[in-house]
């Protein structure tokens, strides 16, 4: 079997157990649906008359169709904290050890906590889009619309697990890489995440004008609204993948530096 196969094949035996171990631990993927989800019904509720009253709010049917994407990014974000605590724990208990012991592909060991990231993102994506629609949501972008919105999902996903790695491998702690938790809180909050860009005045509008976050949300956005062109969603999909690059090879390079430290 060539090294490439065998890798392949590592990283998804990697990639299965990290997402198994998350099904079974009800506390690393319950708030990554429960939080989103209480949250996009808070404001459906609390500002389902914004659309069509406040200056500045898109034209939507209904808020709910609004705070869908939103929620999406909220979920992978804190399914990505989840997910870089978890390899923390693989290294506190020496699980991490015994994979650099054994034959296991370097890349396999980084590449297969990405999978489990990322195919986490894209169920989080289909399932809050589900969700939604049970509620009378729609993505007026049809299946086109759906396909890129959850591919700005998994490449997102795929850059919160590589910065949870990232910080893992730094801090070598779970706890320390669930403290970082309020930071992305806050950075989804100085967001476009649940209100609209054009709606924001003052120091709060260029903080939010400048958080790559409000891009993503709103590339996902216009395909659920019907604002969608070409241009915006090739525009999500780079910067998802810009941060997946950044966050991901910080993360290979921070490995490669433990493993010849350690060596």
């Amino acid at each position: 079997m060539s090294h490439t196969a065998l890798a392949t094949r590592q990283t998804a035996a990697l990639a299965w157990r990290s997402i198994i171990t998350t099904m079974r631990l009800p506390q690393a993927w319950f708030p990554a649906l429960f939080f989103p989800l209480v949250l996009m019904a808070i404001f459906t509720a609390s500002f389902g008359g914004a659309p069509g009253n406040i200056p500045g709010f898109p034209p939507v049917r209904g808020f709910l169709d609004f705070a869908v994407c939103g929620a999406i990014i909220q979920g992978v974000l804190i399914a990505g904290t989840s997910a870089g605590a978890a390899f923390a724990t693989d290294i506190e208990n020496g699980f991490f050890d015994r994979l650099v012991a054994s034959p296991t592909s370097r890349v396999a060991i980084l590449t297969g906590r990405l999978g489990a990231s990322i195919a986490l993102g894209v169920a989080m994506a289909l399932l809050f889009i589900g969700i939604a629609a049970m509620f009378g949501a729609q993505v007026d972008g049809g299946v086109m619309g759906i396909i890129v919105v959850v591919i700005i999902a998994a490449l997102f996903a795929a850059a919160v697990g590589g910065l949870g790695v990232y910080l893992a491998i730094r801090t070598g702690s779970s706890e320390a890489v669930q403290g970082t938790f309020p930071l992305f809180f806050a950075l989804l909050f100085f967001s476009s995440a649940f209100f609209p860009l054009d709606t924001m005045v003052g120091w709060y509008h260029t903080v939010a004008a400048a958080n790559p976050i409000t891009y993503l949300v709103e590339a996902m956005r216009d395909e659920v609204i019907g604002g969608a062109t070409v241009g915006t969603a090739l525009s999500g999909i780079g910067i998802a993948l810009g941060l997946a690059c950044i966050t991901v090879g910080a993360s290979a390079v921070t490995l490669r530096r433990s493993l010849r430290v350690g060596s």
